[in-house]
């Protein structure tokens, strides 16, 4: 069924969500609240799920992933460890949407450069807002470089 609408987002291209937990209802959650596409002006989305940290660094390695959501509450590679290490070794990685477990822990998302950040339990509306300003970010950034 086609998508009918106005904008660069139905021009056909999706953008690729990488989605880190080792918890499979985690994921799912994540996926369910962003849907199709997180908002009316943004791509349609693509997910790649990863359950472990290496499974992380070599998709990012290896294939184009527009934007990534870690859940800060994966073990035994904690999100907020491996937001960090991608931010420190892989060549211009993907801004990352951090689930942190406790309002506290904002500090230790701010240490992992995470690029937003919210919390468990998952709020759909806060996570796809949220997603959907780092896609528009993505988009105004590829848009830049031409």
């Amino acid at each position: 069924m086609a998508d009918h609408g106005s904008g660069a987002a139905d021009s056909g291209a999706r953008m690729r969500i990488l989605i880190y937990s080792d918890n499979g209802r985690t994921r799912e959650q994540v996926r369910l609240a962003i849907g199709r596409r997180p908002a009316a002006d943004v791509p349609k989305v693509e997910f790649v799920e990863c359950a472990t940290a290496p499974g992380v660094i070599k998709r990012l390695e290896n294939e184009h992933i527009d934007v990534a959501v870690f859940d800060g509450e994966s073990a035994p590679a904690g999100g907020m460890g491996v937001c960090r290490q991608i931010k420190d070794e892989i060549y211009q990685a993907p801004p990352v949407l951090l689930i942190i477990g406790r309002r506290d822990d904002g500090w230790l998302a701010a240490w992992s450069r995470a690029d937003r950040v919210v919390s468990h339990p998952i709020d759909p509306v806060a996570l796809a807002e949220s997603l959907a300003e780092l896609m528009r970010e993505q988009q105004a950034k590829a848009a830049a470089l031409g």
